[in-house]
């Protein structure tokens, strides 16, 4: 009960950091240690491990693309000073950048705490590597809970190293927070175990690990890139296999232009909803709400009982 009870205090105050703009000026002169996070989901973890102890400043506002991100000169100054950023490395090569030249020692690379999986196959070049990403590995890794739970644990004791006044606030409620991701794995394990189809048609490569942890088979209308245009090739070959799978919902995203997806779907007599790869701040709710409401998308397309 009392794990349960610190998950749903450091959602409060979690929400109330990831809010505001933060800084580790404000930070230091609060008593609370300052944390930088790459994007949404990274910001949403270090809110739940952090709590009341840290002042999370997100690198990238609601709504943008975060692959797309380009850092400001005051964010880019604002990594001297922060005690910890958290970041993918290969999702933004801004922030890889900017980490590498100003943060390099209190760099938090959530990519090196998990197993990763393999980049999916550059459909025009033959290899694992796409335009903006420089990495062999896919970095979507936040869209499996129960690895998302590991890199909570490492983040945890990360946290305490660097604020040991306050380390065993952030090891509590990294274990509740680990504890939430593996329930939230256990639900989409259990809802998604019987389904009459297991392919899945995604506008971009996003949900390798979500496919991989619940057996399912992504067939991603681009790669890893969400702005890299598929070539008439490609879209002949995901029309065709859509065909065969007998697919009925081709999926669009949040951030992401639903045209092409749209023109896939009238094709192939489909019909389209939204998978979120939750690389942004929902409209409402958060990363759990997100990925519940994933589920239910997923289930209502694959036919799952």
């Amino acid at each position: 009960m009392r794990a349960v009870g610190v998950l749903a205090l450091s959602t409060v105050l979690a929400t109330t950091a990831a809010c505001g703009s933060g800084s580790a000026d404000s930070a230091r002169s609060e008593g609370r240690t300052g944390v930088t996070a790459a994007m949404y989901p990274l910001q949403w973890l270090a809110g739940q491990v952090g709590g009341p102890d840290v002042t999370v400043t997100g690198l990238t506002k609601p709504g943008v693309e975060p692959h797309d991100l380009e850092l400001t000169p005051i964010q880019v100054a604002g990594l001297e000073d922060t005690s910890l950023v958290v970041y993918i490395k290969g999702v933004q090569p801004a922030v890889d950048e900017a980490v590498e030249q100003h943060a390099a020692d209190r760099g938090f690379d959530a990519a090196t705490m998990v197993k990763t999986l393999p980049a999916v196959a550059d459909e025009e070049h033959g290899d694992g590597e796409e335009h903006g990403h420089d990495v062999g590995y896919d970095p979507h890794l936040w869209l499996d809970p129960s690895r998302f739970a590991t890199v909570a644990t490492r983040l945890g004791e990360k946290l305490a190293a660097a604020d040991p006044a306050h380390a065993q606030g952030y090891r509590e409620r990294a274990a509740a927070t680990a504890a939430g991701l593996n329930a939230l794995d256990g639900e989409l394990a259990r809802g998604l175990s019987s389904c009459g189809s297991r392919a899945i048609v995604t506008s971009h490569s996003a949900f390798g690990y979500l496919a991989d942890r619940y057996k399912l088979r992504q067939i991603g209308v681009s790669g890893l890139d969400p702005d890299a245009e598929p070539s008439p090739a490609r879209l002949a070959e995901v029309a065709k296999v859509s065909r065969q799978e007998k697919v009925t919902t081709i999926f669009t995203e949040t951030l992401v232009s639903p045209k092409v997806a749209e023109v896939l779907a009238q094709e192939v007599g489909a019909r389209t909803a939204v998978l979120d790869p939750v690389e942004s701040q929902p409209a409402t709710g958060d990363y759990l709400s997100a990925m519940r409401q994933n589920l239910t998308a997923l289930q209502t397309a694959l036919g799952c009982s």
